[in-house]
């Protein structure tokens, strides 16, 4: 199977692309730099090629949304074929949440079609290998808090930025 990434750089940070002939496989939050990102991509952007023209359109709509413009990516064709059927389905519930909400992660695992996995819902979200496009920074704690987000503690405030920017 053919591989192709890009890094570029958005508002917040660098950000990676990494896509098959099928689909977007990967994405990155903002990072410092284009090398955090090329990490971030994981093992599968060594053997990818690099073509930054495959993702003008995505590229392009990414920028707008770091800007605050209102853009959703649930059109976006994405690979998740080596992904278990639960982590698809909470995937796309997270997909449906709308620009500027917020949903549990009891929705997610009710949407996802087991409402007694809150915990699974939130190692999927913990496992989104599409942040921002899956935007799971959309997804809240029962309680209101903010919790996990880009693999530690240490990107909460991005978290809140993001909710933020989408309801202004």
């Amino acid at each position: 199977m053919n591989r192709y990434y890009d890094i570029f750089e958005t508002p917040l940070g660098w950000m990676g692309l990494l896509a098959s002939d099928v689909g977007l496989r990967r994405s990155t939050l903002p990072q410092q730099t284009p090398d955090e990102c090329y990490l971030e991509l994981g093992a599968e952007v060594t053997d990818a090629a690099n073509e930054p023209e495959r993702f003008v359109d995505l590229r392009d709509r990414l920028q707008r949304y770091f800007e605050g413009e209102h853009e959703t990516f649930e059109d976006v064709a994405v690979d998740l074929s080596d992904a278990s059927r639960f982590y698809r389905s909470a995937w796309k519930a997270c997909q449906s949440i709308p620009h500027g909400e917020t949903r549990t992660y009891g929705w997610l695992a009710e949407q996802a079609g087991n409402p007694r996995a809150p915990r699974a819902a939130g190692q999927s979200m913990a496992r989104n290998r599409l942040p921002i496009i899956v935007p799971c920074h959309r997804v809240i704690g029962s309680n209101g808090s903010m919790t996990g987000f880009g693999k530690g503690a240490e990107r909460i405030p991005l978290k809140r930025r993001l909710i933020a920017a989408e309801t202004h």
